[in-house]
């Protein structure tokens, strides 16, 4: 990696902790270039505006859960090849990343931008709602799939099963974060992973 990109991730590392910590209107550019140890100047060839900043750590952030969640499924695949047996062992092993982490889930980015879409320009908003989309997308896919196996016990929407996934996921990251309980958030992951198995379980004859 050559030295600006290497002074341009430093400065989207720092920008990131800043804002998981305390917001993106309370991070401000004097201080990451304070802590980055840049001009201001430096810091202005990497990132014309913090709208572009938050833009290029958005995009970073999605492409890295992005990995991390095709890395995790494959795994799971590479150990069965039946779709519902993938997503459980998929979750487990989500959960066991996160009981790997002692300080907790450091946050979302997502969900941050959300909880603040005043503050950025519509790019980034789009960008944003793509990143959920795609997610939908993603766990839908697998949920269709276990569906045409295995159908569900209930009455219920590939979209809206998906969207638990993300929601019991953030949603446990703010429970984490509220109690200062690594814990809640493997036991939440947990929990959803007994709903969806118990879901797609054959009704007893």
């Amino acid at each position: 990696m050559r030295k600006g990109e290497k002074t341009r991730e430093r400065l989207m590392d720092i920008a990131e902790s800043s804002v998981l910590a305390k917001g993106f209107s309370a991070t401000s550019i004097d201080e990451i270039i304070a802590e980055a140890e840049i001009t201001k100047s430096g810091f202005f060839y990497h990132f014309k505006d913090k709208n572009e900043l938050a833009q290029a750590l958005l995009q970073r952030y999605v492409e890295r859960e992005n990995v991390l969640l095709d890395n995790l499924f494959k795994k799971a695949a590479d150990l069965h090849d039946d779709p519902l047996h993938i997503f459980l062992i998929g979750l487990k092993l989500f959960a066991d990343l996160m009981a790997d982490m002692p300080q907790g889930h450091p946050g979302c980015l997502v969900a941050t931008y959300c909880y603040h879409e005043r503050l950025f320009d519509a790019k980034v908003i789009e960008l944003n709602r793509q990143a959920v989309l795609n997610w939908r997308r993603r766990f839908a896919k697998a949920f269709q799939d276990i569906c045409d196996r295995y159908p569900p016990r209930d009455d219920v929407s590939v979209d809206a099963l998906a969207d638990m996934v993300s929601n019991t996921v953030e949603g446990a990251i703010v429970m984490s974060k509220a109690l200062k309980d690594p814990k809640v958030m493997v036991e939440q992951i947990l929990l959803l992973r007994s709903y969806i198995k118990l879901l797609f379980q054959p009704v007893p004859g």
